[in-house]
């Protein structure tokens, strides 16, 4: 297929995204904790207030190293069994695994690796509720379940749409069921340029174990203040309430297409690399990078070689 067409077909995966619905199976690991102590368990690993997750609901958390640097963040659901699900980036999966079953020792709570036998599918766009017929779910982590094809689906409210898991043997099926639905099935490629756009950092590409959750953009959503200890908890709190990070989650309006890992430099001064980089139909070559905070937004920076610059903007990306 040419450049061109391929292009092209992109173009098509990224309207149905935007406009309709479209599916792709999702690679990550998934870790099953269960027990009379999990949850207080986690309470004390992870940066949010695992204990308050009630059944069918969810947050967004991270695993931290005792200076407050990421191990792996994750998605922790509350299933209706009352069974905590963590599902994750594969590459930091074992040390995540290794952590908690170390940890763990004493306590009632099973850390399991489910990853083999279930899929997770996301469902993107404004009619995955429709199509998967999960009207009405939310907010974000909220779960329900309902059969489909003679199959059980657990349904999660994500920022784009619908996460679909199922047993592993059941996939195609439901993927064959989703495309008789209308959904469109798209590439790794189209679903990235959603995530680029809405600002959301990837764990192995735009952060890692070299950052600490304010310099990833993801205090917000991941951190909670209130809770009690966990491992990593000073460093980050010392940040929030009496530093500012050197470093900041920004996003680049590029003026040619840039590979990951390329050097950022205002002026004759390294700021960061290049997290991950995408062509969007609607914003032309953009990215994600954790930069200095001397590069502010309206800077221009130097990309690699010098030949391509970028336009430093907060996040997220908006149609102009």
């Amino acid at each position: 297929m040419t450049e061109t067409a391929t292009q092209v077909e992109l173009d098509g995966q990224y309207r149905a995204l935007r406009e309709e619905a479209g599916f792709l199976p999702r690679d990550r690991t998934a870790l099953l904790v269960k027990g009379p102590d999990a949850a207080e368990y986690l309470q004390g690993q992870l940066t949010n207030d695992t204990e308050a997750i009630e059944p069918d609901q969810g947050l967004y958390a991270a695993l931290l190293d005792r200076k407050g640097h990421l191990s792996s963040d994750m998605r922790v659901l509350r299933l209706s069994s009352g069974e905590l699900w963590l599902d994750l980036e594969p590459g930091p999966a074992d040390g995540v695994l290794k952590h908690l079953r170390t940890y763990s020792i004493g306590r009632e709570v099973e850390i399991e690796d489910v990853t083999d036998r279930w899929t997770v599918i996301s469902l993107i766009g404004p009619r995955s509720a429709e199509v998967s017929g999960f009207e009405g779910l939310g907010p974000e982590h909220a779960q329900r379940s309902r059969q489909w094809e003679g199959t059980d689906v657990l349904g999660v409210a994500t920022d784009a749409g619908v996460d679909l898991i199922v047993r592993a043997e059941d996939a195609a099926a439901i993927e064959a069921a989703l495309a008789t639905a209308g959904a469109v099935q798209v590439t790794d490629e189209a679903a990235e340029i959603i995530r680029v756009e809405s600002g959301r950092p990837k764990f192995g590409l735009d952060m890692s174990a070299d950052h600490m959750p304010a310099e990833a953009g993801i205090v917000e959503r991941a951190v909670d203040f209130e809770k009690g200890c966990y491992i990593g908890q000073e460093p980050v709190a010392r940040l929030h309430y009496r530093g500012k990070p050197n470093r900041t989650l920004r996003g680049l309006r590029l003026s040619a297409p840039a590979s990951h890992g390329e050097m950022l430099r205002l002026g004759e001064k390294e700021v960061g690399t290049i997290g991950t980089a995408c062509l969007s139909p609607a914003h032309g070559p953009i990215a994600l990078a954790i930069v200095r905070r001397e590069a502010e937004a309206g800077e221009r920076l130097a990309v690699g070689d010098g030949d391509v610059t970028g336009e430093v903007i907060e996040l997220p990306f908006t149609t102009d």
